[in-house]
């Protein structure tokens, strides 16, 4: 079983190579974020004509996830049930037989001051909640998508200099670990803990990739059951090289 993960920062602008990339690499399950479109607009007849099957929920111009998959989800739910905003198009949760996806574009959080850096903090609190009202740790789980934190020093090129980053700033670190310590491996790095290895490189820096100018902010995070079936992850850098590409790659992980 093959899962991955990919911002695509506007589907409709990346539907050729999200296709071409599943073509490829044939996964079981992709979790996309940033669709950036309304439900109506959304290319699912083009996503199924391909042989994929789709579940989605979006808005206007920002946020939006989706779960491409080989086979029809059990079942599928948006956003938060906590009585906040639901938020769904940051959050969907598929359910295929045992395993369940929870597929989540988490708030950047803007400025350290703004109150949306307040609201990314809870934003991951709240997602603790959920896992705990609605999982096991002994169940098989997988988080997936950009989660807009660099989670240790070598997951950004140059951490000294990004202490008051929204991404790596240690209240957005130390909510992320929080969430994490529920029951979740990081899988990428369960296969690569050396340093250097990156899925987001910023636009506005000139070669950021062949520079390894990068920042780790999408992953791959399993319960134990799943994370001890892991037997390979990778991040793909070839279609963040491509002409028109996002500012993300895709990050996957296959499991027995």
């Amino acid at each position: 079983m093959r899962i991955a993960t990919f911002n695509a920062n506007s589907i409709r602008s990346r539907l050729d190579t999200i296709l071409a990339w599943c073509a490829k690499h044939r996964p079981d399950i992709l979790c996309v974020q940033e669709t950036k479109v309304q439900d109506g607009q959304f290319p699912a007849e083009a996503i199924r004509a391909a042989g994929w099957q789709v579940a989605f929920r979006g808005e206007k111009a920002y946020n939006g996830v989706a779960i491409l998959s080989r086979e029809v989800a059990d079942e599928v739910a948006y956003g938060f049930d906590d009585g906040g905003p639901a938020d769904e198009a940051r959050l969907a949760v598929a359910r295929f037989g045992d395993l369940s996806v929870v597929n989540t574009y988490v708030p950047q959080g803007r400025e350290i001051d703004h109150e949306m850096f307040r609201y990314k903090i809870e934003w991951f609190r709240r997602l603790r909640a959920l896992f705990e009202r609605r999982f096991r740790p002994d169940q098989p789980v997988l988080w997936a998508g950009d989660l807009n934190v660099a989670r240790e020093p070598i997951d950004v090129h140059d951490p000294a200099s990004y202490t008051e980053h929204v991404c790596f700033h240690a209240d957005a670190r130390s909510a992320f670990a929080e969430t994490i310590a529920w029951g979740f491996t990081d899988v990428f790095r369960r296969h690569h803990p050396e340093p250097g290895h990156y899925s987001f490189f910023d636009y506005r820096t000139i070669g950021a990739v062949k520079r390894g100018l990068g920042w780790r902010l999408d992953y791959l995070l399993a319960t134990a059951p799943l994370a001890a079936r892991s037997r390979a992850a990778f991040i793909d850098l070839e279609p963040r090289l491509a002409p028109k590409a996002s500012d993300h790659t895709f990050v996957a992980g296959d499991f027995a």
